[in-house]
């Protein structure tokens, strides 16, 4: 497994070996050791989830206000644009964001620890998306920040993504709850 660090500090990229040939490949999708002994975090995911979504949908950004979830996410089938934003009001990068393109064939794994918001839209025609959380779905404390904030300036390169409701009732930076 190969770490490769971003601007953000605390967001981690997770490339793994992959071995292939003829019949196909394997990867470890997650090591606990590993995970720790390259991060220095003693991390227990408690919930796995799987989303599938078409393109152009735009699933995000979505953070837990109570029970923050920290999240190694990664793609199965398809691809996606990633992005996370510093929500850690104490943090140098407090509203900055980071992207990555998360896909089947790079294989790469994204941490995104609790303090962020997360979001993601779908490049491909659909694409399958799984990610491990270290802390339960707690609906009652979930918020979102708005996905196109000028204040936050994330480049989708997506003029008009699929939303949910949910999601097209996001907050700005400005007027959302954030951490610390």
């Amino acid at each position: 497994m190969n770490l490769i660090t971003t601007p953000i500090s605390d967001l981690l990229i997770f490339e793994p070996k992959v071995f292939g040939d003829a019949r196909g490949f394997f990867l470890e999708s997650f090591n606990q050791k590993t995970f720790q002994n390259l991060t220095g975090l003693d991390v227990n995911f408690v919930q796995d989830n799987h989303s599938r979504s078409s393109k152009n949908v735009l699933r995000g950004l979505h953070y837990q206000i109570q029970n923050p979830q920290g999240k190694l996410v990664r793609v199965v089938s398809g691809s996606v644009f990633d992005v996370a934003v510093d929500l850690r009001k104490s943090s140098p990068t407090f509203g900055k964001w980071h992207g990555v393109e998360l896909s089947e064939e790079n294989h790469c794994q994204f941490w995104v620890p609790a303090g962020f918001a997360h979001g993601f839209v779908v490049l491909s025609e659909t694409a399958d998306f799984l990610y491990k959380t270290t802390e339960y779905y707690a609906p009652q404390f979930e918020r979102c920040l708005r996905w196109n904030d000028e204040e936050v300036g994330i480049e989708w390169n997506v003029s008009e993504p699929l939303l949910s409701a949910k999601d097209e009732q996001g907050l700005s930076l400005q007027d959302a709850e954030v951490f610390a």
